[in-house]
This record gives C-alpha cells, sequence and structure tokens, in this order.
C-alpha cells in the first residue's frame, strides 16, 4: 500500500478514528463519563443529534442546506405542548387530542414546513441557505407566538381527556431510551432509502451534477422538495422528543442545533458540495458531536469555549473532506496516466 492509499484509508475512517480518541480522551479526563447514567445522557443527546443529522443528510447530498430544522423542531414542541395543555377550540369547544395523534399533527406541521422550503428553493430559485435562514426565523417566531413567549409545563395529559403517555418519549424501555430507539428505526430506513432505492440514487446524482441529473430524467425538482420534507419531519420528531424528555415546551428549544446536525453530517462523512453521504456516518458523527459536548460538560468547560471547540470543529471536516476529495482526484488521475 503505498503513501496516498494509507492515507485515503485513514481518511475514510476517520469518524471512527476521532471517536475512539474522544472516548478515550473524556474516559481518563472525567470519572464519570463511563458511569452508566452519563452514558445514558450521551445516547438521548445523541439520539437527537443523530436524527436531525439524518434529514440534513439528505439535503446536503442535493447540494442543498437546511438551516430551519432547530425553529422546527421548537415549534413541533411548542405546537404539542399547546395541544395537551390547552387542546384546539373551535366554535366555542375545545378538543383534546391523543398522544398519536398531536405527534402525527407536529410531524405535518415539519412536513409543510419543509414543503415550503423546497417550494421556494425550486420554484422560485431561492438558494438553500437564504431560503431555509428566512424560515428558521419565521419559526423561531411561530414558537414564540405560540405561548406569546412562555413555557408550556407539566405535559402529563389527564385522562378524563384522553391526553396522558407524551412523556413515553423521553423515557427508557428496559434501560433502553426510547429516542435512541425512534434513531435506529430512522437510520436503518433512511439508509436503506439512500443506498438502496431509485430515489435515493436520483438525489445522490443531484447533489453530483443536477444538470445532468435532469437531463437523465431525474425528477429534480420533485425529489429536492421531497428530501426538505423528509428534513422538516426528522426536526419535528426530534421537537417531540426533546419536549417529551423535559416534559415542558419552550419556545427555544432546538436552538443553534442546525449546527450539530450539520457538524454530525460533515463529520460523518457528508460532502457540502453534494453526491456524496452516508447515514451509518452521519450516525457516528452525531456521537461524536455527543461525545465532545458532554465530555466537556462533565470536564466543567465553559459555554463559550464548547461553541468555539464545535465551530473548529466543523471548519476542520469541511477542510478534511475537502483534502480527501482532491486526493482522491489526483488518484483518479494517476491511475489513468499509469493506464495509457
Amino acid at each position: 500500500m503505498n503513501k496516498n492509499n494509507l492515507i485515503m484509508t485513514l481518511l475514510k475512517g476517520r469518524t471512527l478514528i476521532v471517536l475512539g480518541l474522544l472516548v478515550i480522551f473524556f474516559a481518563f479526563a472525567s470519572e464519570s463519563f463511563l458511569t452508566t447514567s452519563s452514558l445514558l445522557l450521551i445516547s438521548k443527546h445523541v439520539a437527537l443529534y443523530g436524527i436531525l443529522g439524518i434529514g440534513m443528510t439528505y439535503v446536503l447530498v442535493t447540494g442543498g442546506i437546511d438551516l430551519s430544522v432547530g425553529s422546527v423542531a421548537g415549534v413541533a414542541g411548542m405546537v404539542a405542548g399547546f395541544l395537551i395543555n390547552k387542546g384546539f377550540t373551535i366554535f366555542g369547544t375545545t378538543i383534546y387530542f391523543s398522544v398519536p395523534s398531536i405527534v402525527l399533527i407536529a410531524m405535518v406541521i415539519g412536513l409543510i414546513i419543509g414543503f415550503v422550503n423546497g417550494i421556494v428553493i425550486t420554484k422560485f430559485a431561492v438558494a438553500p441557505f437564504i431560503a431555509t435562514l428566512g424560515m428558521m426565523y419565521i419559526g423561531r417566531g411561530f414558537a414564540n407566538l405560540i405561548s406569546n413567549g412562555a413555557t408550556f409545563p407539566n405535559l402529563v395529559g389527564n385522562k378524563a381527556l384522553g391526553n396522558t403517555g407524551f412523556e413515553i418519549f423521553g423515557r427508557d424501555v428496559m434501560n433502553f431510551p426510547v429516542a435512541v430507539i425512534i434513531l435506529i428505526v430512522i437510520a436503518f430506513i433512511a439508509a436503506i432509502v439512500l443506498r438502496k432505492t431509485p430515489f435515493g440514487w436520483h438525489i445522490l446524482a443531484i447533489g453530483g451534477n443536477g444538470r445532468a441529473a435532469k437531463l437523465s430524467g431525474v425528477r429534480v425538482d420533485h425529489d429536492t422538495i421531497c428530501v426538505y420534507m423528509f428534513s422538516g419531519v426528522c426536526a419535528a420528531i426530534v421537537g417531540i422528543i426533546a419536549t417529551s424528555q423535559l416534559v415542558a415546551s419552550h419556545p427555544m428549544t432546538g436552538n443553534t442545533w442546525e449546527m450539530n446536525a450539520i457538524a454530525a453530517a460533515v463529520l460523518g462523512g457528508t460532502s457540502l458540495m453534494g453526491g456524496v453521504g452516508t447515514i451509518v456516518g452521519t450516525v457516528i458523527g452525531a456521537f461524536i458531536i455527543g461525545v465532545i459536548t458532554d465530555g466537556m460538560v462533565m470536564c466543567g468547560v465553559s459555554e463559550f469555549w464548547q461553541m468555539v471547540i464545535k465551530g473548529l470543529v466543523i471548519v476542520l471536516a469541511v477542510i478534511i473532506d475537502q483534502y480527501q476529495r482532491d486526493l482522491q482526484a489526483r488518484m483518479a488521475l494517476q491511475a489513468r496516466n499509469e493506464n495509457k
């Protein structure tokens, strides 16, 4: 194996290598890091970052970006809190929905927001960064308007109203977090769709070369809209889980989580240029973000330094990704020259 092949092998396995080194470092830096309670807490946070990251991976693979996912999570959580505590009043009659119905409503809201993002991007030719940045502010504004900036506390429901059980999404089943189970299910389905179905091949093609994909018969606009709708649903699910874990909904839930989603995807090997990405890589990237975040908290690192370090991690991940792409191009060129 020559030097370039060795470097490429290390680059492809960099996510697992970094995760292993981080676990070793924090295990020595904090005595509480490897305790059962700490690992359960980390896994719950990883589930949130992972589900957001999976939706973000689909978006990034097409060459886009979705900055609205944190706000969508906030809106979904506030809608759930409002429906549990206040119900829905129409013509003087208040209707209280069951928990499954509330979850479905929140997911539909995420779907609609994603649809709007996709329409603005494809039909009005607005850059994804600008379209979703605007939606980020719109979503956060609506999250605050629902309660006028207040929190909906104690979301346990009322048996007489048939809306109890919302806290299940934040609980553990046989010492295993429900949030992690949801992550595993979504990751499995998303991985199969991305690698084994025409839709997955199409969105990879869109990110690789959108014009060529369109000329090949790919419904670029349709598939792009579907991708943003999926991202919106993932964000809504995260909002439900986060709200359930707190048993309360706050309008600032999900604030800046879009950065964690992007970081998880990029750390997992998804290219910001589009056309490249894996769900398994994103899940591992989510573990890295979770370990870094919770590990620094356990070590007493300032919240401000945490922000600096996360930013550096994202920048470094992009630099490494670009280096890998350049190295692959050089190796391909070298191979063609040798075959001549």
